[in-house]
């Protein structure tokens, strides 16, 4: 009776919630690209390369974005999208490393070793370096390449820093989450530091400085000082909107009305993410960049729902393998865009800016084989069928497995026990545990109820490792066919069987205390000697099991580290 009754309500919430168009007789806050004179002299091939801008934000839910219905002002977002082409069958991954690798490698995360969890502060863990990376081809392609915000691809030794991958500049932080203002990080009980560098320096300078309003303000610095003759590729990685909920106080002013507090700081912070972006694209009109340019947008992971986002009317939050855990805003704004003013229905996922991206930069990719995205402007640009038609959206054998997932529930062929999820063609696949799996409104009521959350989850999903859904038909994952189409779950199966006799092994080495900031100046960066560098390469064998082996000389090390790090404390205390 709970889940009919939840569903019920979540079906006329969803009429209630439904997307709001926008508002046209508003002036733009970015030029009519209609009229814009290059559009009919651009030939079928662009004169020079594009310089090429992608954004990415930090936990930005799905509904969170004014073209989905929510809310929440974005206004600049809403135009860049408006008049380039919405991406609305566009998939990420649902937590942050994950996302970060795919698009900076162009492979799935099973082929980079990277297919559990995040790369943690203290882990002698990174981007593979035999990875040739999206800003090294555009780099060999004749561009200059800038980093601007969070890395979270590990930094355990200099050649994992992103002046290493691919950068010729960067200004941001190394780890998951900093404070917005004063930039330390915490990992963990006494564990903390400072986590703000520029290149390969530690930038004290700039404390004190909101990391939106600082991002923003070095790409325009960036752009000030360059030729925009010459190709540039800036990577913008905003910390927004992840926690901890922090926003300047005139913009949580604007949604006083908000009950929810969590909801109220968390729109004031997308608001002015978005005011960022708009200092973006001026300066990039400011500057004579923006006719010919390429500015992509995305999200990196869907919102945390507990801590104000959205991805309302999708199932799932982050760190999920739901629909609201890895489908993501996304959306391409250029003047060299073919077919604008459009949303496009074709199948994207975040691996394919590396072919496109080199591509139209008129890279080499030829050098690069093995690459899992593909080239899709013909279909963004052009309105053309994609060339993608499956996704894998992960297998990781590491995650706790389902209780009641079995080689037998798999017929033979796969533990279903196992977390994985597959997408092909109108078809979805989850095996395992895919996480949290309710449909949950946006939070703007004060105290705004949770136990009914759980009411699905407690009667349905306790005892399977299986779940199957059209998502062409069903895009809010509301009716699993796995009993019905038993035929498609055996074929998908037989995928996740192909995919995986081609991953790597994980890697996910134990954690080293000499990673602590406090041996490293009060801040987080590289730690690990050359000699330590060798010792740790290649490692990949789980943190849980690696504990296990207390009589090594790490765990020696470890432990007087621990003592020497306790009477650290009590001093400080």
């Amino acid at each position: 009776m709970a889940v009919y009754a939840l569903t019920g309500f979540s079906l006329v919430s969803l009429l209630s919630f439904g997307y709001l168009s926008w508002d046209w007789m508003k002036p733009s806050l970015v030029a009519d690209v209609a009229t814009d004179p290059m559009e009919k002299s651009l030939p079928p091939a662009f004169a020079r390369p594009p310089h090429i801008i992608f954004i990415l934000t930090d936990d930005q839910g799905y509904h969170d974005v004014g073209y989905h219905g929510s809310d929440i002002q974005t206004p600049t977002l809403d135009r860049l999208a408006a008049e380039g082409v919405k991406l609305e069958n566009y998939y990420i991954q649902p937590i942050c490393t994950p996302s970060r690798s795919q698009l900076i490698t162009g492979r799935y995360q099973i082929h980079t070793g990277l297919q559990h969890s995040i790369i943690r502060p203290r882990q002698p863990n990174c981007l593979p370096l035999d990875q040739v990376t999206l800003p090294q081809k555009l780099q060999e392609a004749g561009y200059s390449t800038h980093m601007v915000g969070k890395w979270h691809l590990g930094f355990y030794k200099k050649e994992c820093l992103p002046t290493r991958r691919g950068f010729d500049t960067f200004l941001g932080s190394l780890t998951g989450n900093v404070d917005y203002y004063t930039y330390d990080n915490c990992d963990g009980p006494g564990v903390c530091g400072y986590d703000l560098h520029e290149g390969e320096d530690v930038a004290w300078d700039q404390s004190g400085k909101y990391s939106t309003f600082l991002y923003a303000q070095r790409v325009n610095k960036i752009l000030a000082s360059h030729n925009p003759k010459e190709p540039i590729f800036i990577y913008v990685a905003f910390q927004a909107v992840h926690t901890p909920l922090q926003s300047p106080k005139e913009y949580i002013y604007r949604y006083r009305s908000m009950g929810n507090v969590a909801r109220r700081k968390y729109a004031a912070m997308v608001t002015c993410m978005d005011e960022a972006v708009k200092n973006i694209t001026w300066a990039l009109k400011k500057y004579g960049y923006y006719d010919n340019s390429v500015i992509v947008f995305s999200t990196d992971n869907g919102g945390q729902t507990f801590s104000g986002g959205s991805n309302w009317p999708l199932r799932g939050r982050k760190g999920t393998y739901w629909e609201g855990g890895v489908r993501g805003i996304g959306f391409v704004h250029s003047p060299l865009i073919k077919r604008k003013r459009r949303t496009s229905w074709a199948l994207v996922h975040i691996t394919d800016w590396y072919p496109t991206l080199v591509s139209l930069a008129r890279g080499n990719l030829s050098n690069v084989p093995g690459l899992d995205g593909y080239n899709v402007w013909p279909a963004i640009s052009e309105g053309k069928e994609s060339p993608r038609t499956e996704i894998l959206h992960n297998i990781d054998p590491l995650y706790n497995h389902a209780k009641y997932g079995s080689l037998e529930d798999g017929f033979g062929i796969w533990n279903t026990a196992v977390q994985a999820s597959i997408r092909v063609g109108e078809w979805k696949l989850l095996t395992g545990d895919p996480g949290y799996s309710d449909w949950i409104p946006p939070q703007t009521l004060t105290n705004f109820p949770g136990s009914w959350w759980n009411l699905e989850r407690l009667t349905d999903g306790l005892r399977k490792s299986v779940w199957l859904f059209n998502i062409t038909a069903d895009p809010y994952e509301r009716y699993d066919l796995s009993d019905q189409r038993p035929d498609v779950v055996r074929t998908l199966l037989m995928r996740l069987v192909h995919y995986n006799r081609t991953a790597i092994p994980v890697r996910y080495p134990a954690e080293n205390p000499r990673a602590h900031p406090d041996f490293n100046g009060g801040a987080w960066g590289p730690w690990a000697s050359e000699d330590d560098a060798e010792e740790w390469e290649g490692m990949g064998e789980p943190l849980k099991s690696r504990n296990k082996k207390k009589k090594c000389k790490i765990c020696k090390l470890r432990s007087f580290f621990r003592k020497l790090n306790t009477r650290l404390m009590s001093n400080r205390i």
